[in-house]
This record gives C-alpha cells, structure tokens and sequence, in this order.
C-alpha cells in the first residue's frame, strides 16, 4: 500500500521574458518561500529532487549550480532529473515510499529566452531522421493539429476558442505572462505562425522557477491548514518517433489515467500542460473530462511557458485549488517530449 504524501506548500516566480537574473537567482526566493510556507525548518527537509535542462543553461552541468539556492552546507540527500520538475515530483514521491524520510522538497527552474527554442528543441527529436531535418516543435506539433482536423471532430473555431478562453482566464493569475479579455473571433483573426497553429494556438517563450514541499503522513496535517494528498501518480511514454503513433489521441495519457483513477471519481479542476490549442482537446478527450470540469483556470501554459517549469507549475495551481480554494479533487498534467510523447498524471485529494 502507498504511503499517504501530501503537497504542503508552493511557490513560483512570476513567468516573464528575457529576464537578467541566474537559474540559482530566480530559485532562491521560491525555495525560500516554499520553506516558510511549509511550516517544515530547512534542516527538517529529507530529500531534494530538481528538474531542469542543461541544453537551456548552455552548459553541462548546469545543474549542479542550482544547488547554491539549497544552501550548500550541510549536505543534502538529493538527485536531479533532466526533465520538466513534474519528474522531479515524481522522483521525491517514490522516495518517500521507503519510509526512511518525511519531507521532500521539489524545485525547477527554466530560462528559454536566451535561446531559440525551435532550434533547441530539434535537439529532442531522433538524432538519424528528424534532427537533420530541423523539424522544430511547433511544425511538429502543427502536423499534430492538422491531423485532428482531418478527423473531422474538431475545427479551427474549437482551437480559437481554448486559445481565447486561456488569456481571459489568465487576467486572475498574476504570475501569468500572457493574458487578455480576447474573443474566439480575434483569436481567429491573427496570422499563421505555421499552419493551422495561429499566433494565439502556441505557447509564450517564458523564463521561470517553482518549488513545493511534500510532507508523508499525519505530519502534513499538523503542518498544513489544508494538504493536497497525492492520490495517484503516474507517467507513460509513447515511441519517440512521431510517425509510428496515432497524433490523433494520448494512448500514454489515457493509460496513465486509468492507472491512477481519474474516472474513479469527479475531477472538479484539471490543469494540463497543453502547450498548444489543439492540445487541450486531446488531453480531454484522453483523460475522459467530464463537460463541467474547469480546465486550466490560471490560464495554462498557453498563458505561461517556461520550459521544465510548466508541469510543476500546472500540479501546483492543482494544489492551490485545494489548498486556498476548497476543492476536494483535483489533477495536474504534464508532459514533455513532441507531440505529447510523454505524460505525466497525478490526482490530489484534499481531506473532506
């Protein structure tokens, strides 16, 4: 049987771009603050586990120096993973199954303005067919969305509709970098970036860090007011090659889904790292949402998107959804790779 972990706090930085600060810079009031908001002394914290990129950094090992907003004496227990800290989660919530420690703290940070992210993230695709193309992500994820098209179930109307519903939603979260009281129609209005993606279907390039503590047992209660219990989490990946899966559907989403019973009960509030338009209506369709399900209420990653944040940031709104604001259910999504390769699920309970 599983342990019972709760996430106890969360802190991010608000997402920008072209900010002037380090990775260590940006972490070192989000994990400061996390600390605080939990309750839980920093000499108190059994396990640290970061997620981020060197490719971003532009150096290997860059990681290694976002360990300085840790505080470097005394020694921490702690592993890093080369991914969007959502693993990083996933990593420290394994961890605390074995017992031997109680807390956890889980921090990510992504600066993607130094670069070009349709040339970094060739990097990602299969080193013999795709990279000598250069297929840069939005291309690619630009076939995705023609190919939803041609199945008929949805049209371009329905992706300027999650495209505008995005930036109305984002004009309440004051850490969202693109926001705007906007209508489906003007969204439908704005140029091809490569089509059928327009301008309002992709994602803002943005610079950002998070952090979250995680607590297991009857501690997180003595410490937090309200804890989001982490009910199920799991992660799935499809074959890399994007011409040897379905684009149409998740099957590794879905899978994760039914791993961790999402339909076992209703979901009030979904946040999902749809990082484009047509993406959201996959991942509904995968995680079988119901039609009342709020989805994305910060505004998601159409709003904000810095990469290796995006996931953590997505569990952590799941949080606040329970923690200031009374939800009982909740689910945070993230997902890394092109065209949704792979995905991450996790289901948050608050205590009723």
């Amino acid at each position: 049987m599983a342990r019972d972990v709760a996430i106890v706090s969360f802190a991010q930085t608000p997402s920008t771009h072209g900010v002037t600060e380090t990775e260590s810079q940006l972490l070192f009031p989000v994990i400061a603050e996390a600390i605080e908001r939990s309750g839980i002394p920093r000499r108190d914290i059994g396990f640290t586990c970061s997620g981020s990129a060197d490719y971003l950094a532009g150096a290997s090992f860059a990681f290694v120096g976002n360990l300085e907003a840790t505080g470097a004496w005394p020694p921490i227990s702690e592993s890093h993973v080369e991914m969007d800290g959502a693993w990083a989660l996933y990593e420290a919530w394994v961890r605390l199954q074995h017992g031997d420690v109680d807390t956890a703290l889980v921090f990510s940070s992504g600066i993607s303005s130094r670069g070009d992210m349709r040339e970094v993230l060739c990097l990602q695709n299969d080193p013999y067919y795709l990279m000598p193309l250069w297929a840069d992500h939005v291309s690619l994820a630009a076939l995705q969305a023609r190919a939803l098209l041609d199945t008929g179930k949805v049209t371009e109307a329905d992706l300027a509709e999650v495209a505008a519903r995005s930036r109305r939603a984002a004009t309440g979260n004051p850490m969202a970098q693109v926001a705007g009281d906007v209508t489906a129609e003007a969204m439908s209005a704005e140029p091809y970036v490569v089509a059928p993606l327009r301008a309002g279907d992709c994602p803002p390039v943005s610079d950002a860090a998070a952090a979250m503590v995680l607590v297991a047992g009857d501690r997180a209660r003595e410490v937090c007011e309200r804890p989001a219990w982490i009910r199920g989490i799991d992660h799935r990946i499809e074959p890399h090659y994007p011409g040897v899966r379905d684009l149409t559907t998740s099957r590794s989403t879905r899978l994760a889904a039914e791993h961790v019973g999402v339909g076992d009960a209703p979901v009030e509030v979904a946040e999902l790292s749809a990082t484009f338009s047509h993406e959201e209506l996959i991942l509904r369709d995968a995680l079988d949402l119901a039609g009342d399900v709020e989805v994305n209420p910060s505004g998601g990653a159409l709003a904000a998107n810095p990469l290796m944040v995006t996931g953590l940031i997505r569990i952590g709104e799941a949080f606040r959804q329970i923690h200031e604001h009374g939800r009982t259910r909740t689910l945070g999504h993230a997902t890394s790779g092109p065209c949704l390769q792979q995905n991450l699920v996790c289901v948050l309970e608050g205590d009723r």
